[in-house]
């Protein structure tokens, strides 16, 4: 399934790994800095901060808001600036909700990214996720995805 709408980005995806595994990949730092971004900090619970150098200095950050692993996991999302740069999607903004599901000897990971200020922004992070959410893919199965150079056009 693949949605985006004004306000919203939704995806499924098949990962070949159990639930537990891909939870950890969302979870631990060092885990996550293998499909998004180069370096992650993480206090994985609930109000929780977090902090990503996802690439090219772009910083995203927010809250945990709900953990229930290895089933669910909600935060909230933005991205931080400096001095007066425009920003339509602040840390807090947005809000990110994952869903893992057993699925044969795998897990369905259901990604809903919501609370986006319009159009535009809803592209720009599709555009995104569907990069990062790829290599995810390929992180949980086990594989090396890559040096990151980020989603094309960014």
């Amino acid at each position: 399934m693949e949605t985006t709408t004004e306000t919203t980005v939704e995806r499924e995806l098949a990962i070949d790994a159990s639930p537990e595994t891909v939870w950890e990949f969302l979870v631990d730092p060092e885990k996550l800095s293998r499909w998004f971004g180069s370096r992650a900090w993480l206090d994985p619970r609930p109000g929780g901060q977090y902090r990503v150098d996802v690439i090219q200095g772009h910083i995203a950050s927010g809250e945990f808001v709900e953990l229930d692993p290895p089933r669910r996991l909600v935060h909230t999302f933005g991205w931080e600036t400096e001095g007066g740069q425009e920003n339509p999607v602040p840390p807090g903004a947005s809000t990110i909700e994952i869903v893992l599901e057993p699925s044969g000897a795998g897990t369905t990971l259901k990604f809903r990214h919501y609370g986006l200020p319009g159009a535009e922004a809803a592209q720009s992070h599709a555009h995104g996720w569907d990069h990062y959410l790829a290599r995810l893919v390929i992180a949980g199965r086990g594989d090396d995805p890559g040096e990151d150079r980020g989603p094309e056009g960014m």
